[in-house]
């Protein structure tokens, strides 16, 4: 299939709002692959690398060589040269790498150029998210929804499955061929994810028992163990083995041959308290030798769940016996947890653990299998809500479903010394299409100027934001960020003179 096939589709998925449309330009694109590049393919329009990552970040794609006048590209020339790509290391690599990038883009059209940095840096926008993709796989393959989404589950990835399905043919051989994806030890699965509630009392009602566990605020992590060998994966399924030494010995040291373990690592100051968000997530980006690690902030590991113990699968068993296999496993490892039906217990136990600075809690229902990569009731996370006023200082352009409107607004808090507008970061959650068409509307009536996709606006509209917690940040002047900011409502009840100063990390 030639690359520009598969940009054709991006582009077409990326400017219609239409699901069934997506679903259909996906499907007709995955159907006319062959078996060797359809798995390629898949990957491709969920906007993933096959092989993760090449070692070219913005840097190595700053300076390219003239675009090709026509296109000849093919998906698995494309896949093959990044391949290579990530195979380079040692002494002249840099040199090698930068030959191989400008062979490659030397040989891509303008439009493929474009489309390729964006994919290799991880910032392309085309509109296919992940309950888009399976249904076109589903549909291209003629199989259940249900079974592709299980299989994805089990391989993590879409296209390893779509490789499968399409591979066999389609039909009721696609559905074998897709039954046949088990839980492989070593091979990352997706995290089960947890809904939201405001308030304990939604979800926990006085009639059955739910478990109530600490959210600790640190890294999801996956532990593998394999005959000794121990690979750890972070919720993105990105291997972090190499930059967790200590977790590593924590989990070869449990007794067992093979075991697949959900939790979470989080650094803790010598009081227990958790460390602020960066010191742990500093782990995961750091790339320094064991030594150095371990001179560093340990790791403290926090184990949930047990999803396979030496031959035993556990996702499709009550969340109860996952817990009692977990632990007889590793009774020190554990998250803590209390089982109760009592509203009351069930808020203390949470005010006790924001007390102790966690994040808050999540509750879990003791019936439910694990649901890999799905959010639902079986696991509810309750979290303090913190809220601020706030001033919109720009606003960006929309891609994807939201192409045509005004959408990821930029954030403003009164600095506390000066008075002056400090910008705190941005965010696009939280935002109704009804939202989204007032804001393009009023923000346009407020432009000031444009720096690209970037549109300036006068600093009069205050919006509510609530978020979760703030951090420090170099990236913006007022040296912190608030952490997972969403939209609550605007207000123009308030002026801008009356907003929020910028809080303390």
């Amino acid at each position: 299939m030639q690359l520009a096939r598969v940009i054709e589709t991006s582009a077409a998925v990326a400017g219609t709002r239409s699901r069934t449309a997506k679903v259909a330009a996906l499907a007709q694109t995955l159907r006319e692959a062959d078996g060797a590049e359809v798995g390629v393919v898949a990957d491709y329009l969920a906007g993933r690398l096959p092989q993760r990552t090449v070692g070219v970040g913005w840097r190595g794609l700053r300076s390219l060589p003239e675009p090709a006048g026509q296109s000849t590209l093919t998906v698995s020339e494309v896949d093959a040269a990044l391949s290579a790509l990530s195979a380079l290391a040692g002494v002249g690599s840099g040199v090698s790498r930068g030959a191989a990038v400008a062979d490659l883009f030397g040989r891509a059209t303008a439009a493929e150029q474009q489309w390729l940095v964006g994919l290799i840096t991880g910032e392309l926008r085309q509109g296919a998210g992940d309950g888009v993709l399976l249904k076109a796989v589903a549909e291209a393959a003629q199989v259940p929804e249900s079974d592709v989404r299980r299989a994805v589950m089990l391989a993590g990835f879409a296209g390893p499955v779509a490789a499968a399905a399409l591979g066999a043919g389609g039909g009721e051989a696609a559905v074998q061929a897709l039954a046949a994806i088990r839980l492989e030890v070593g091979r990352p699965l997706r995290p089960m994810l947890a809904g939201s509630a405001a308030e304990v009392a939604e979800v926990v009602d006085g009639e059955r028992p739910v478990a109530v566990e600490t959210k600790v605020d640190g890294i999801r992590l996956q532990a593998h163990l394999l005959e000794g060998t121990v690979r750890l994966f972070t919720r993105t399924l990105e291997e972090v083995t190499d930059r967790m030494p200590e977790v590593v010995e924590a989990i070869a040291a449990l007794p067992a041959e093979r075991a697949v373990l959900d939790g979470e690592v989080i650094a803790l100051a010598a009081d227990g308290r958790p460390e602020p968000f960066q010191v742990t997530g500093a782990r995961t980006a750091s790339t320094a030798d064991p030594a150095a690690l371990r001179a560093g902030v340990p790791l403290t590991t926090f184990l949930f769940d047990l999803l396979h113990v030496d031959g035993r699968d556990l996702v499709d068993e009550p969340a109860h016996q996952r817990w009692a296999a977990l632990e007889a496993l590793a009774p020190a490892l554990l998250v803590p947890r209390t089982l109760t039906a009592d509203p009351g217990v069930a808020q203390e136990f949470f005010s006790a653990q924001v007390a102790a600075g966690h994040e808050g809690v999540v509750v879990k229902s003791p019936e439910v299998p694990y649901a890999a990569g799905r959010r639902g009731a079986g696991w509810v996370k309750v979290k303090p809500r913190h809220t601020l006023d706030l001033v919109v200082l720009a606003v960006e352009w929309g891609s994807g479903r939201r192409r045509g409107w005004l959408s990821n607004i930029h954030l403003g808090a009164r600095d506390p010394q000066t008075g002056d507008l400090v910008m705190l970061g941005k965010t696009f959650k939280g935002m109704t299409d009804e939202m989204l068409a007032w804001q393009t509307q009023r923000f346009l009536e407020l432009e000031t100027h444009r720096e690209g996709h970037v549109v300036h606006v006068r600093p009069e509209q205050v919006v509510e934001v609530a978020y979760d917690g703030v951090q420090r940040s170099p990236r913006y002047p007022g040296g912190v960020a608030l952490r997972f900011a969403r939209v609550l409502r605007y207000r123009d009840d308030k002026p801008v003179s009356e907003i929020d100063a910028v809080p303390t990390a």
